[in-house]
């Protein structure tokens, strides 16, 4: 249960909290939220002061529907605020929310140190020779087609062997060609709908089959919010409640908006574990 980041081994049988920084205008819960990058390092220092383990940066939305956008205006969005938090916080490990190879190469020539890929390859050729010269972790996500199509691409035989077989062909893929440090996402709200997410999330133990280490996103999505007829702004007490879950089905990272209060939940499962 340990990934090798930045010369150093992240141990993750405590699990670790991933902070979200989306950089776009059009994200379906912080979209637009920062005006500035004096805002996103004020940001960036609260997650820290919380408790992050890892900052997860993000300039292409991939909510159900979202506007397809150049490879030029993807790092435009980032590359800028890559730099400032890099001088800034320099100990601070960082991943890049990125499917393309060309995003992740000059991603992590200015120093990012993990590749988090919605697609596990499949949108990029290239992408896992790239991760294999660089030596870095890469966390492979299930999905199906695009952010513009996954919508529609909800029609699973049966949905958690579908997934198992994914991952097992693209852990395969990447342990072909040298990659050792692997993290799966089963991919909430990705080409799922809330029944399977909800399903999905019931049977997260199967994945742990895989032997490599499992992050989860299930941060004020669709499935909490709906399920709970709210609205997005108050769906925090929903993730707390479905994060506990995830954790105990084996997640070792969580991905999320609200640091704090993810961290005090890997607290209280400590505890429980220890116990």
């Amino acid at each position: 249960m340990t990934i090798n980041c930045k010369g150093e081994l992240l141990d993750l049988s405590i699990p670790k909290v991933m902070g979200v920084l989306n950089l776009t205008p059009d994200s379906f819960y912080d979209g637009g939220k920062f005006k500035n990058e004096n805002e996103v390092l004020r940001q960036v220092e609260k997650n820290i002061h919380e408790g992050m383990d890892i900052l997860d940066i993000g300039a292409y939305s991939t909510r159900p529907g979202a506007d397809d956008i150049s490879e030029n205006e993807e790092l435009k969005r980032q590359s800028s605020i890559l730099k400032q938090v890099k001088k800034e916080f320099p100990d601070i490990i960082i991943s890049i929310d990125t499917f393309r190879s060309r995003v992740a190469k000059e991603s992590l020539d200015r120093g990012a140190h993990i590749i988090n890929d919605i697609s596990a390859g499949k949108l990029d050729g290239k992408m896992m020779d790239l991760i294999a010269e660089y030596e870095v972790p890469y966390i492979m996500m299930h999905m199906r087609g695009t952010p513009q199509t996954m919508k529609q691409l909800t029609d699973y035989q049966n949905l958690v062997k579908e997934v198992v077989f994914y991952f097992s062909e693209r852990i395969g893929e990447a342990r072909s060609k040298g990659i050792n440090d692997l993290i799966i996402d089963p991919g909430f709200g990705f080409a799922k709908n809330i029944n399977q997410n909800f399903e999905l999330l019931n049977h997260l133990k199967v994945l742990k089959n895989l032997d490599v280490p499992m992050l989860t996103g299930l941060s004020r999505k669709s499935m909490i919010y709906k399920t709970l007829s709210i609205e997005v702004k108050d769906a925090l007490n929903g993730t707390t409640a479905l994060n506990m879950v995830a954790l105990m089905n084996g997640s070792s990272i969580l991905r999320v908006h609200d640091v704090l209060e993810a961290k005090q939940c890997v607290t209280l499962y400590q505890e429980l574990k220890e116990n």
